[in-house]
């Protein structure tokens, strides 16, 4: 796998252990530049299936690199969807109550600052931010989510795979992992891969074809391979592993909503979260990839109009055209497109 704390010449980065609120093991990975950072705190919250490293791609600009450059302080958190953890069948209501907060009081604590600012992706973005519509982030006041927060809008072959085959493949299996693609043992991951093989032809590299199958229905679905160099491509591969169908079957119901439902078992989580208004002052940055076959674009869309309703001028949406899902952040030219809208939107809150 990927070294988890290389983050290229002139950064080094510390790992630090904490506790979530059930007491589950997390990290928060610390990066630093040669000189000490003039902006404050922002934490970047990875999608599911992943890690924090997702953000330390092999390019000569990551966003991480972007940000300290210009001088913010960059904190990465591994929340228990991350795959440097053991594998747990997770929900968005435990990350909600239990991950971002305590992930967020570490950070403050540690940098000293009050405050902090979060850039958020995918379901690191849907679970932080029914942490922060819940009351329980008052320390965040600027949020920036990517592909999805409020709204859970997928593709109708996406909505047809959540609606009749998620239901099927949670009885058989707790987990979908996206390296099954390249090495898969056991029946039912021989059968799925074989499948994948049939299904996706877009690429030779069986953990982006898996991944596509895993989390839609896109040929590919989190990124166009234009958008990708050959090496990230290949990186890929040690970035994807074990996802728990616990969490597929969450945003089923999610989907079939139309936004952001809780599974019950979490009592400070509300059980539709739009159905109140936000419990935060907190600014609100969406991003969208134009062509995300993944979460299109339709769903930050109708998040920024609900947030428009409660705080009128607060929030901003941003829709970058040639974009889709995770390219936002490792896409060849993310420097120059996509990186600058979103440090300029964290330096507008200072």
């Amino acid at each position: 796998m990927n070294s988890p704390l290389n983050f290229g010449a002139g950064l080094s980065a510390d790992l630090i252990p904490f506790s979530a609120g059930d007491g589950m093991a997390l990290s928060l990975i610390h990066v630093r530049g040669a000189e000490p950072p003039t902006r404050g705190p922002v934490l970047l919250v990875h999608g599911a299936g992943v890690r924090a490293n997702i953000f330390n791609p092999p390019l000569p600009t990551t966003f991480v690199r972007h940000l300290i450059a210009r001088g913010h302080d960059v904190w990465l958190e591994n929340w228990r969807a991350s795959i440097d953890l053991p594998r747990n069948e997770w929900t968005l209501d435990q990350a909600a109550v239990h991950d971002h907060p305590y992930a967020v009081r570490k950070v403050c604590e540690y940098s000293g600052s009050a405050t902090c600012s979060a850039v958020i992706h995918c379901q690191g973005s849907t679970s932080f931010m029914m942490s922060a519509l819940a009351g329980l982030l008052p320390q965040v006041k600027l949020v920036i989510s990517n592909a999805v927060s409020l709204h859970t809008v997928v593709p109708q072959a996406g909505l047809g795979k959540l609606k009749y085959l998620v239901p099927i493949v949670a009885r058989l299996t707790p987990y979908l992992d996206p390296r099954w693609g390249d090495h898969a043992t056991g029946v039912l991951p021989r059968l799925m891969q074989l499948w994948v093989r049939l299904r996706h032809r877009e690429c030779d590299n069986g953990v982006c074809r898996f991944s596509s199958f895993t989390y839609g229905a896109g040929h590919p679905t989190l990124w166009p391979h234009k958008n990708l160099t050959d090496e990230v491509h290949e990186w890929i591969r040690g970035e994807f592993a074990d996802v728990p169908m616990s969490f597929f079957l969450q945003m089923r119901r999610c989907v079939q909503r139309g936004n952001l439902v809780a599974t019950g078992t979490e009592p400070a989580i509300p059980a539709d979260l739009a159905a109140q208004p936000p419990q935060t002052d907190a600014r609100f940055v969406l991003i969208a990839g134009a062509i995300n076959d993944c979460f299109p674009a339709e769903g930050q869309h109708r998040t920024f109009k609900w947030l428009e309703g409660h705080a009128p001028g607060q929030h901003r949406l941003h829709v970058i055209p040639g974009y889709g899902h995770l390219d936002i952040f490792i896409g060849t030219h993310a420097a120059r497109d996509t990186y600058p809208v979103m440090s300029a939107a964290l330096e507008q809150e200072a």
